[in-house]
């Protein structure tokens, strides 16, 4: 029987979903379940996995030990008398926040709209609770409101989902990193429960309750990486397979199914008696959800300490990254995977050679780049790893149930779940029989030609036509490496001539990780022109809108509302808008793990913003001096973008040299062999 049919064969999906369900026992809130970093439930998950890899049998099980700020999450529970004089209990969620109480604790909770600067108006919140209607994936971050209500005075805020997440049914509670300090706390209600308590405030708005919570932050504490191995041929080169089992609620796709698939792969393997040509590595992730306290950047910490500061020297050893999330989860007819632009075209021409699959996905499976920063793959990718996650993000589940109590096995799609089984298995084996890691270049560079604004490039005097120019040059090269490395790998050959091509591979892609990746403020993957280039094109449009005949303020605020993070300076205070843009450009950079210095040249904009918000309010027509602000922004934004472009020059003349390098020996291979 071929590997491939044996592999398949083997499997067994009962026994990942028993695992799965079986992580669902652990957990700090008896009632609402919650798994989160640091915490006992997440030790004694890691002590479970560890007994279960090693009776899988897979060799080398260890710990990782990681430090952490944890979270311990035992209740939330709120209780009032409704206007018949009965009592309303309510289990709340929580968020990465201190409140303990000592018992059922009395307090005033106060309505205050959606929670923006203005909602105060007229409103006292000292030591007080106030109850907001948040959309946390289409409007802002859990964050600002909770912190505007700690500027404000008050003791915690209580978000209800009023729209993208949680959407699934009115009883949903929703849960979130919190991207903020612990000292301002947070929780959740079920827009049904909040529905009900309104209906209870008196004429100022309010309601007294009793709160019973304990929700607390545990600074530097140790969790655990947890380990194993299927030993290859080859020690010192290596292919990891990652998954997190930290979780809210039961997290049963999210991500107990993504743990139990990783350990049914190896299950598989271990049961045909397979030896690799690489070894494998199974790394069970603590602390994805969240991680550390006070940080934009607060998710990905257990897989961005494993690669960062456990194992640095995987970077150069480890040629691929199969990372998994919600895998028995169908979103339709089609399937993805998601990886980083250099590994395309090898999951591409892959998937074309593979045998049947199970039926799940009548139309296939579509391959696209790059990666995202809402899982593990890309703190792993940014380390010099190429990496690559199934698609989860692209069906109704993220905002129905994603993050909730519903997020059960009621949802469970056993074919889905066979499907990605057999599929990344079958990968698994074809990337570990390639002699050197088949990265393709030639789409980061031609994906960086793309993303010029070359109009606009010119316009600021940058030397946009030159990088344009090397670009094109350099992709060439980079296609002539890729038919190398496909020659050679269709031929066999392995050698030390490989390694040390593959090296030189490997150096290219952590260079392109570090200097052609940048963020948006909206988390979003970028290259490092494009921000400037967004900001320019939208001070345009508000210059323009201000300079019409009859000036348009509105559609100037629209423009506006689009650079940087200015968005939150329409809604929030100043104290609140200057600490979340601080502690990106300021705080230390370990505290922002996997997204320090991605975001450059920040426009503040709030005073500009606010000035303009009353004129508009007062009816003025004169916008002369604004006008001239966002030009002096336009300015400033013409000289990064400049700075920006030599940049990308510098950056893509010393890859083109390790690719010319690259080539070199890819050739002397061909002509040995």
């Amino acid at each position: 029987m071929a590997t491939e049919q044996q592999y398949i064969a083997s499997l067994d999906i009962e026994a990942s979903y028993n695992l799965a369900k079986q992580m669902e026992a652990y957990r700090t809130n008896p009632v609402l379940g919650y798994r989160p970093a640091g915490s006992k439930a997440e030790f004694e998950t890691g002590e479970m996995l560890k007994s279960y890899m090693e009776d899988l049998g897979l060799s080398n099980v260890r710990k990782d030990e990681i430090k952490v700020d944890g979270w311990e999450f035992e209740k939330a529970v709120l209780a009032y008398a409704d206007a018949a004089g009965e009592r309303q209990e309510v289990q709340l969620g929580a968020y990465q926040t201190d409140f303990v109480t000592k018992g059922a604790e009395t307090f005033q909770v106060v309505y205050v709209g959606k929670g923006g600067e203005k909602d105060y108006a007229d409103k006292d919140v000292t030591g007080k609770i106030v109850l907001a209607e948040i959309n946390q994936r289409d409007e802002w971050w859990i964050n600002f409101p909770v912190y505007q209500a700690h500027e404000k005075g008050a003791k915690a805020l209580i978000a209800v989902q009023i729209g993208g997440y949680g959407q699934v049914d009115e009883k949903a509670l929703n849960a979130q990193d919190i991207a903020g300090p612990p000292e301002a706390a947070a929780f959740s209600m079920s827009f049904e429960d909040s529905e009900k308590l309104k209906t209870c405030l008196d004429e100022k708005g309010e309601i007294t309750v009793t709160l019973d919570a304990s929700s607390r932050v545990m600074r530097d504490v140790s969790t655990y990486n947890i380990l194993g191995e299927i030993p290859g041929r080859r020690s010192d080169r290596m292919i990891l397979l990652s998954a997190h089992y930290d979780s809210y609620f039961s997290g049963f796709q999210d991500d107990n199914t993504a743990v139990a698939m990783m350990l049914g792969i190896a299950r598989a393997f271990i049961k045909m008696g397979y030896q690799p040509e690489n070894t494998w590595v199974f790394c069970a992730m603590a602390a994805e959800e969240w991680g550390i306290a006070d940080s934009k950047y607060d998710w990905s910490t257990g897989a961005y300490a494993e690669v960062f500061n456990v194992h640095p020297e995987w970077a150069g050893k480890v040629i691929g990254d199969f990372n998994f999330e919600l895998p028995a989860l169908s979103n339709g007819n089609l399937d993805g995977i998601r990886c980083t632009y250099e590994y395309k075209d090898f999951f591409e021409d892959t998937l074309k050679t593979l045998p049947a699959l199970s039926p799940a996905y009548p139309e296939g499976v579509l391959v696209s780049a790059p990666i995202e920063t809402w899982s593990d793959d890309f703190s792993v990718a940014i380390s010099g790893i190429p990496s690559m996650v199934n698609e989860f993000s692209a069906g109704s589940f993220m905002t129905t149930h994603y993050h909730s109590q519903y997020d059960s096995d009621a949802y469970y799609n056993e074919a889905a779940y066979r499907f990605h089984h057999e599929l990344y298995g079958l990968l698994l084996i074809h990337l570990d029989r390639q002699s050197v890691a088949p990265l393709n270049f030639a789409e980061v560079f031609e994906q960086a030609s793309a993303s010029l604004d070359v109009l606009m490039c010119q316009k600021s005097g940058s030397r946009v036509t030159a990088l344009l120019n090397l670009l094109g040059q350099t992709e060439e090269v980079a296609e002539e490496v890729y038919d190398r490395i496909y020659d050679i790998n269709e031929a066999g050959v392995d050698s030390e001539q490989c390694r040390e091509a593959e090296n030189i591979l490997l150096k290219i892609f952590k260079m392109a990780q570090d200097k052609y990746v940048r963020l948006t403020w909206e988390d979003a993957v970028v290259f490092p022109q494009e921000a400037a280039q967004n900001n320019l094109r939208y001070l345009k449009k508000a210059i323009r809108a201000l300079k019409r005949k009859t000036p348009d303020a509105e559609a100037a605020f629209e423009a506006l509302y689009e650079i940087d993070n200015n968005a939150y300076a329409f809604q929030f205070s100043k104290q609140v808008y200057e600490r979340f843009t601080d502690y990106v450009l300021d705080q230390n950079s370990d505290r922002l793990q996997w997204g320090r210095g991605r975001i450059v040249h920040h426009e503040n904009l709030y005073d500009l913003v606010a000035q303009l918000m009353d004129k508009y309010h007062q009816g003025a027509t004169d916008f002369a001096n604004e006008i001239a602000e966002l030009e002096k922004v336009a300015k400033r934004q013409k000289a990064f973008l400049r700075d920006d472009i030599e940049y990308m020059l510098q950056s893509t003349e010393k890859m083109l040299l390790l690719l010319q390098a690259a080539n070199e020996r890819l050739k002397n291979i061909q002509e040995k062999n």
